[in-house]
């Protein structure tokens, strides 16, 4: 079975829409509902959720020297807000997986296969 990453994009510097307790809860259900149908079958590595792109540092040693930035690499309109891990069959089934969880939270979601995972 191939391990697949389903990283969830989020809009960087753009304003979040203020929710109320009732649609954060909503929301909260919704991803809970897929993460328990991922779990259920077996599919679910790990997930999680990252900070802000403004907590992000950046690190490259070369020639024996380390150079530590703050902020992103690159200067991005959208940046990863959180992922998944998973196990899945086929392409199309981590495709399904994806579209569930991008139904859930509303935001796109990129499927990409961990290079040479076949069968791990």
């Amino acid at each position: 079975m191939t391990h697949y990453l389903l990283s969830v994009h989020t809009p960087v510097d753009a304003p979040q829409a203020s929710m109320t307790d009732e649609q954060m809860r909503d929301g909260h259900a919704r991803i809970g509902a897929v993460e328990d149908e991922l779990k259920a079958a077996g599919a679910l590595v790990f997930s999680g959720r990252l900070e802000d792109p403004a907590q992000t540092s950046v690190v490259r040693a070369t020639k024996g020297t380390t150079l530590t930035t703050d902020g992103p690499f690159i200067e991005a309109k959208e940046a990863i807000g959180g992922f998944y891990i998973i196990r899945a069959p086929s392409r199309d089934a981590a495709r399904e997986w994806a579209s569930k969880t991008s139904a859930a939270i509303g935001m796109p979601i990129e499927v990409r296969p961990f290079l040479d995972s076949h069968g791990a």
